[in-house]
């Protein structure tokens, strides 16, 4: 792998499908009575987080924490950059605690990269979402959770499957990162969305697109919800909420027409009775709270493989 992990397309398919396998070796660790490696002692994490999140700094912090690395939580709320100071200077101050890798939020799209390529820090980066531009390892947990499902948890066990990822395309990170890794892993994308919720220039986009929710449902082998960021929306993108979900919400006489071995996915938070019904999100073929899950296991492979484990991932315990 590269020193950083930036974009979704800084993997090639050997990168990606070696971090599903590391991921698949650290996830075993969930069922061990001590959830703990020595892969990276020594070694310092900071979770530098200038926008709101819940599941992914918790599971950055506990995937550093499971590799016994030193993990800083940076917040932007409460701290010098609440007083106006800039990236620059905090990554002056991180690089000076001695960071070996600092994992960013940001409400820019691209200062992951400035911070990497800027010669501020000597630490591995990594993207954990950059405005609406990118989100690679929710895109990675999302893959490694249909791969243990779709792909009998083997190399190329996504080649050919059809995915559709269905919602607030044009603000979501998550669906930019998802069809560029899945495309890398040989998936077939659709973008299910209101012509408003769609990007400019998603012709150049390596995905099919369609409006038509119906059409597309009965021919995917996953199906990926996306929540509607209202608070990245100035304008009135659709009529109503209602109509909204008549049209894109997935309900259980949708969920009917999927075929019996088809998976119903959401990256998180859901707003249950807007894009998908509390029957769908609780119902056997949702794999939400397991995505949580796997994105520890992922996400600890990333760390792991970024910062250079000399040992094998998985064999010794603390």
């Amino acid at each position: 792998m590269k020193r950083h992990l930036l974009s979704a397309a800084d993997l090639s398919r050997d990168d990606a499908e070696l971090v599903l396998a590391t991921a698949d070796e650290m996830r075993s660790l969930a069922d061990r009575p001590i959830k703990k490696l020595p892969a990276l002692r020594g070694r310092t994490v900071v979770n530098l987080f200038f926008e709101d999140s819940t599941r992914t700094r918790i599971s950055f912090e506990a995937a550093a924490k499971r590799l016994s690395a030193d993990v800083i939580n940076f917040s932007a709320k409460g701290s010098s950059l609440s007083k106006g100071e800039s990236l620059k200077d905090t990554a002056l101050t991180l690089e000076a605690m001695g960071a070996d890798a600092v994992v960013v939020r940001h409400g820019a799209s691209g200062a992951p990269h400035l911070l990497a390529h800027s010669g501020w820090v000597r630490s591995s980066v990594v993207n954990a979402g950059d405005g609406t531009h990118e989100h690679p390892t929710q895109a990675l947990l999302d893959a490694f959770t249909m791969w243990k499902h779709l792909g009998e948890s083997k190399p190329g066990g996504l080649e050919g499957r059809r995915i559709a990822i269905v919602g607030d395309v044009l603000h979501s990170r998550v669906a930019r990162s998802n069809a560029l890794l899945l495309r890398t892993l040989g998936a077939e994308v659709t973008l299910v969305a209101p012509p408003t919720l769609l990007p400019v220039g998603i012709e150049g986009w390596p995905v099919e697109t369609s409006y038509d929710l119906d059409g597309v449902l009965p021919k995917a082998d996953a199906v990926m919800m996306l929540r509607v960021q209202r608070e990245r929306m100035h304008g009135g993108f659709f009529p109503t909420a209602r109509e909204y979900s008549r049209r894109y919400g997935l309900d259980g006489k949708r969920m009917a027409m999927l075929q019996d071995h088809t998976i119903v996915m959401h990256p998180g938070p859901m707003v249950r009775g807007m894009e998908i019904t509390a029957d769908v999100a609780d119902s056997d073929r949702s794999v939400i709270v397991e995505q949580v899950t796997n994105g520890v296991a992922v996400r600890m492979a990333v760390l792991y493989l970024l910062l250079g484990g000399s040992e094998p991932a998985v064999g010794g315990e603390e």
